[in-house]
């Protein structure tokens, strides 16, 4: 038995952050139905770059966040196509999408009109900046919330040109505090009777996970800047330094005895004797004085001595200090795919994906003691569903007949 079997889900979502809020839910067992146009999600065949994969293939976008669900496509600007939809909610726990609130109006699939025909149903609704404020109706990709959210500010070197993070993170977390939210609202239901619309956006989320940054703006007056591989806060060490053969490590220490260790290996004992930086509360990440110039001076003698072996090399000195050193090795997106650390925690799973075979891919974050998330290997079709769906909603033979050829016609 999985965590959320039996629990009742209707998608109508596109892209990234409003999909993953169902794939998420579908990995934990809820049964997850997407409600596709007629061309089906953009994001099915949206390519990127470097894709060199057959058409037939699903995007990887989509393989990311859409397993696990049951699709029925249709054209909900229709009498028939709306009333499919109605009898799907009427019968959900929960009802989520990533439109904009005015065009789920305009296709009547407001929070006021689903709550007066379910008045159990959970309503979940995220978009780019927020549901109040002059900016409530913009439209958004990642990018921009990134943008707005001040995280480009802090990110790249310093003088160099701004820069956006290679991660779609604030799609990703407006989805999981999409997710948030409605298991939040879900179990305000069974233990109170409360009933709830959630509300949430990729910038709100992206601010939440930069509350130590801007709260410091807030109390010091001073901006944060951008400093390449360290923090723009953080003190001390610890960053990421490049090797003699082009690896990286993010490194610091936990002893002082460790740090001198290093400073021997490294070519650099001389600056063990330094008053500035001869103990370990003053190499620390949380500790050292405030210094900027003393600062970045320790820094760079700390990148000389790691550009004196290879990725190899200082793999095997970090493996052997141990805990002493708190290390970790820069790995791409290849490596990781490999890694045992994922592989053995599930947050790298094998999937069967259609028209590829069999592939890693990303998993569920999540693990539970007795009711595990059970990665799904499903991957619909566009609208493979819709004729066992509407057959369980009570539709006749013909209705069916008619919303296909309908949904074919729109194609």
């Amino acid at each position: 038995m999985q965590p959320l079997e039996g629990v009742r889900v209707v998608e109508v979502a596109t892209a990234v952050q409003g999909p993953a809020v169902g794939g998420f839910l579908a990995d934990m067992g809820a049964d997850v139905i997407k409600i596709e146009p007629p061309r089906g999600d953009a994001n099915r065949w949206y390519r990127g770059h470097q894709n060199t994969l057959p058409d037939e293939v699903l995007g990887t976008q989509f393989i990311g966040v859409g397993s696990g669900k049951r699709s029925i496509s249709l054209d909900i600007h229709t009498d028939l196509g709306k009333e499919v939809v109605y009898r799907l909610v009427d019968r959900a726990d929960i009802f989520f999408s990533n439109y904009r609130e005015e065009a789920l109006g305009r296709m009547g699939l407001s929070y006021e009109t689903l709550a007066k025909r379910n008045k159990q149903l959970i309503y979940g609704v995220a978009n780019g900046f927020g549901h109040k404020g002059p900016d409530r109706t913009k439209p958004m990709s990642d990018q921009y919330a990134q943008a707005r959210s001040g995280i480009a500010g802090v990110t790249g070197a310093p003088e160099s040109e701004t820069i956006i993070p290679g991660a779609i993170i604030g799609d990703t977390a407006g989805a999981l505090s999409l997710t948030l939210g409605i298991m939040v609202a879900f179990a305000a239901r069974e233990r109170h009777g409360l009933l709830k619309k959630v509300s949430t956006s990729a910038y709100g989320a992206l601010l939440w996970m930069q509350s130590w940054e801007v709260n410091h703006t807030s109390l010091t007056g001073n901006l944060p800047q951008k400093l390449g591989p360290f923090h723009p806060i953080s003190t001390g060490v610890t960053g990421i330094y490049e090797t003699s053969d082009g690896g990286a490590f993010c490194i610091g220490f936990g002893t002082h005895e460790a740090w001198l260790t290093f400073c021997e290996i490294g070519g650099i004992r001389e600056i063990t004797t330094d008053p500035r930086w001869d103990s370990q509360e003053k190499i620390g990440a949380m500790t050292f004085s405030p210094n900027r110039e003393s600062e970045n001076e320790l820094r760079s003698h700390v990148a000389q001595a790691m550009r004196t072996m290879t990725t190899e090399e200082w793999s095997t000195f970090f493996e052997e200090l141990g805990e002493s050193a708190r290390c970790q090795q820069v790995l791409n997106y290849q490596e990781i795919l490999d890694d045992p650390q994922a592989l053995e925690n599930g947050y790298i799973v094998e999937k069967e994906i259609p028209h590829a075979g069999r592939r890693k891919v990303v998993g569920n974050p999540l693990q539970f003691s007795q009711t595990p998330a059970v990665p799904s290997t499903l991957f619909s079709e566009l609208g493979e569903h819709t004729q066992e769906i509407m057959q369980a909603l009570g539709f006749s033979p013909d209705e069916i007949a008619s919303l296909e050829q309908d949904t074919i016609a729109g194609r």
